[in-house]
C-alpha cells in the first residue's frame, strides 16, 4: 500500500510537472528579436501580462475617479474626468513600461529615445502644453466656470462648456468662440460673473442745455421702472454725467442678473426714453459747431 502511495503521487508529480512545462512552453510562443544579452522576446506571456496589467491599471483609476467624483457637483465631475484623462494616459505609458522592464526587456534605449522624443514634442507643441496646463489651472482654483459670462477681444459670451485645451462659449449672435485655455492663464479676461450673477448696466444720453434736469431724472428712472429683467433691488439710479459740448450728459444705471442679454434690455429701454422725451418735449440734441467767416479787406499789397 505505501508502495502504491508512493507511485500515486510520483505519477501526480510527472503529470503536473508536464502541464506546467506545457503551460510554460505556450506562454514562451512568439518572436525573439537580437543576439544574447540584447535579444528581446515578444511572448504571449508578455502580451497575457500586459493585459492584465491595462485590466488592473484601468479597475484602480476608475474606482479612485468614482471616490473622488462621489460627492462633487456634475459641473466638477465633468472638469476632474477632463483632467484625469491626462492622468490616465501618463498611468497607462508607465504601466507599458514597468511591465517590460519586469518581463526582463531592458528598457533604457526605450527610455533615452522618448526623452529625445518628448524634447522634440515640447519644442514643437509648447502651445499644446500651455493651453493643457491652463485647463488644469482652470479646473483646479475653479476661476471659470460653465455658465460665466466673459468677455474675449471684445465679444460677450457664455461659456458652454470647459475641455483639457479649450473651453467654449456661445455669443450673444449663437456663434461658438473657441478659446485656448492659455489666454486664461496669460491675458486679462473679463468675467462678468465671477463674484455673482447681478451686474449694473447703464444707458447714457444727452439733452439740450436749458432742460429741466429734475424731469429728466424722473423720466429715466420711469423708462427703467416696468423694463423686464431689471431689478427692483438694488434700486435703479441716474447720474448726472457731464456738462459736455452741446448736451446735459446723464447716465441711468440699473441692475440685471443676466448679463448675457443686455444688449436687447437697453435696446427697449432707449426706445422708451425716446418716447417719454417726445411725450415732454424733452430735446436731445446732435452736435454743433459754429462756424464763423471773417472777410478779408481787399486791396494790393506791397
Amino acid at each position: 500500500m505505501i508502495q502504491e502511495g508512493k507511485v500515486k503521487d510520483k505519477i501526480e508529480e510527472v503529470v503536473t510537472e508536464d502541464i506546467w512545462g506545457s503551460i510554460k512552453k505556450f506562454l514562451d510562443l512568439g518572436f525573439h528579436f537580437g543576439e544574447d544579452q540584447n535579444q528581446i522576446h515578444i511572448t504571449i506571456g508578455l502580451l497575457i501580462l500586459v493585459i492584465i496589467s491595462f485590466l488592473a491599471a484601468s479597475f484602480i483609476l476608475r474606482w479612485t475617479r468614482m471616490f473622488f467624483t462621489r460627492k462633487m457637483e456634475e459641473t466638477d465631475k465633468l472638469k476632474f474626468i477632463s483632467v484625469f484623462k491626462f492622468i490616465k494616459y501618463v498611468t497607462y505609458i508607465i504601466v507599458v513600461f514597468a511591465t517590460l522592464s519586469f518581463a526582463g526587456i531592458n528598457i533604457t534605449p526605450f527610455l533615452a529615445a522618448s526623452a529625445a522624443l518628448l524634447v522634440g514634442l515640447g519644442l514643437a507643441l509648447q502651445e499644446f502644453f500651455k493651453d493643457v496646463m491652463g485647463g488644469i489651472f482652470i479646473m483646479v482654483d475653479k476661476s471659470l466656470m460653465v455658465g460665466d459670462i466673459i468677455e474675449v477681444d471684445e465679444k460677450v459670451g457664455r461659456v458652454i462648456d470647459i475641455k483639457l485645451r479649450t473651453s467654449r462659449a456661445i455669443t450673444r449672435d449663437d456663434k461658438i468662440i473657441i478659446i485656448p485655455n492659455h489666454m486664461f492663464i496669460e491675458d486679462i479676461i473679463y468675467n462678468y460673473t465671477q463674484n455673482h450673477r447681478t451686474t449694473r448696466e447703464s444707458v447714457q444720453v444727452g439733452v439740450a442745455y436749458g432742460s429741466d434736469t429734475q424731469l429728466v431724472k424722473k423720466l429715466l428712472l420711469q423708462a427703467v421702472e416696468k423694463q423686464q429683467g431689471v431689478l427692483k433691488k438694488p434700486q435703479p439710479f441716474v447720474l448726472f454725467q457731464d456738462f459736455g459740448d452741446s448736451a446735459l450728459v446723464f447716465n441711468i444705471n440699473f441692475f440685471i442678473n443676466d448679463s448675457f442679454v443686455d444688449p436687447r434690455i437697453k435696446s427697449e429701454i432707449r426706445f422708451r426714453i425716446d418716447s417719454l422725451f417726445r411725450e415732454h418735449r424733452i430735446t436731445i440734441p446732435f452736435p454743433q459747431r459754429d462756424v464763423h467767416i471773417y472777410e478779408t479787406p481787399s486791396g494790393n499789397t506791397k
